[in-house]
């Protein structure tokens, strides 16, 4: 932006300043035109008084005539000493009096001529003109060597082109270092605008930038709040329905837990054994207790919805929590990176044990400061995630600790790594997208739980990074903390 405006800026002032020098130049030789043309007019008076300096010689000498200088022409050749000298001629052109470099054509007519000279380099300007002497008719010449007109010529890359290209270069700097200057603060608001994080909505202060830009500072700043009130809204919605879908479904969900029970009872009074967990429909021997087992199932396919739904609302709900801007205000505090991996192993050990998973910890005491209950949210989205998505006889590990990172420092972390499926390096940019799942992924999940886990990560300024696990199979993810 400022360069082109550097551009514009020296486009618009330096052609001026350009035609200005042409100005210049032209006004400085018209200037020296007329001082040269007075110049010649005054070497056109001087030829009449060299003339009247020529004289016969008297009726004893024979020769060449004589000069006794009229005092105008002495007073030039005096002031003007070695730039001046003149020379009287015969018609043949044979020099009879004066200077023998003072040379020209021979005029036809008795009007004056001028043209120039070159002698001892210097250019002279020449003045010839045939006229009547005491000697008869001769034809004389001065020449001057302090024309304007020729030291015009010689001074002009001096006196003219020099001072107009300094005066070009140094306007040219001026422009380059006033542009950088009095742009500096437009040139912070776009970088501070393009660096801002997508949910950085925070209005920016009016009053550190200049008074022509502010109102594009305050269009900005409404536009912010509208798109902040906006996603506001969006939030408590999702929060507001996720917190209202919570209470009925913890209640659905204990209606049908209490009817499976009594299922398995009534199936149990029929000598029969019915497996809710791996789901294996049961022969029935006789209309009762087919109606049994079809009970059963449904109640079982109607037990699993509720749960599915429990856990998107709080899925939900959490994301909504989780949102970096409603983070900002909440007081931070020392969480126990070990104590919360603990804890997580002992509330995820049924369910793994329940699918035939060996659920490991691998933990030193590190710390970090954030929020806890949103690293357990983090910590169970993972875990979950793992458990659900590993095959029985799986291996879970969840990880925490130092390592070093490519720079050298020690960073902490938090991990947890199956030996599951994984997912193709291809889908893991899209994994942490809301809602999707890889295609073909077995399992009912929500395709919120790695969204959740990186929207925690971006509150605490960490890093979420997915890789393949242990010995080339399965998915290792990492939380590294800044």
């Amino acid at each position: 932006m400022t360069s082109d405006l550097r551009n514009r800026l020296l486009l618009l002032l330096v052609l001026p300043l350009c035609v200005l020098a042409v100005v210049g130049v032209w006004m400085d030789y018209r200037s020296a035109d007329d001082a040269a043309s007075r110049h010649d007019q005054r070497l056109l008076r001087l030829l009449p008084a060299l003339a009247d300096s020529v004289v016969a010689p008297s009726i004893h000498e024979h020769g060449a005539p004589l000069l006794l200088l009229a005092p105008p022409v002495e007073d030039f050749l005096r002031q003007n000493a070695g730039f001046a000298g003149y020379s009287v001629r015969d018609a043949d052109g044979q020099l009879l009096l004066g200077d023998e470099w003072v040379d020209g054509v021979v005029p036809t007519t008795a009007q004056p001529e001028f043209h120039s000279l070159e002698y001892g380099g210097v250019t002279y300007r020449v003045a010839v003109q045939r006229g009547r002497t005491g000697a008869g008719e001769l034809v004389m010449a001065i020449a001057d060597g302090s024309d304007p007109r020729q030291q015009w010529a010689q001074q002009l890359l001096l006196r003219v082109l020099l001072p107009n290209l300094v005066l070009v270069a140094a306007a040219a700097l001026a422009i380059h270092w006033a542009v950088g200057r009095a742009f500096k603060p437009l040139v912070d608001l776009a970088e501070a605008v393009e660096h801002r994080s997508p949910r950085d909505l925070s209005p920016i202060d009016e009053s550190a930038s200049p008074t022509e830009v502010r109102p594009l500072v305050h269009s900005l700043n409404r536009l912010f709040a509208l798109v902040n009130a906006q996603a506001e809204g969006q939030r408590r919605f999702v929060a507001d329905a996720a917190h209202q879908l919570r209470t009925p479904l913890a209640g659905l969900q204990a209606q049908v837990e209490a009817w499976a029970m009594m299922a398995k009872a009534a199936g149990a009074v029929q000598g029969d054994s019915v497996n809710l967990d791996r789901k294996q429909p049961l022969a029935p021997t006789h209309k009762a207790q087919g109606a049994i087992v079809l009970g059963v199932e449904q109640i079982e396919k109607l037990r699993n919805a509720t749960r599915r739904t429990s856990q998107l609302a709080h899925q939900l709900l959490a994301l909504s929590r989780a949102d970096e801007r409603s983070m900002d205000a909440q007081p931070l505090q020392r969480v126990d990176l070990k104590d919360l991996c603990e804890t997580l192993l002992e509330n995820f050990l049924d369910a793994a044990t329940g699918k035939g998973l060996d659920l490991g910890l691998e933990v030193q005491p590190v710390h970090v400061t954030g929020h806890g209950w949103l690293l357990r949210e983090l910590m169970s989205n993972l875990v979950d995630n793992a458990i659900k998505y590993t095959p029985a006889g799986g291996v879970v590990t969840m990880r925490c600790g130092q390592r070093l990172v490519p720079s050298g420092a020690l960073r902490v972390y938090l991990e947890v790594e199956d030996d599951g499926p994984g997912v193709p390096e291809s889908e893991r940019s899209r994994v942490m997208q809301r809602f999707y799942r890889v295609p073909g992924a077995v399992g009912e999940g929500t395709g919120l739980g790695l969204a959740i886990a990186d929207e925690i990560s971006r509150v605490h300024r960490a890093k979420l990074t997915l890789d393949t696990g242990a010995q080339g199979r399965g998915l290792r993810v990492t939380v590294l903390f800044p």
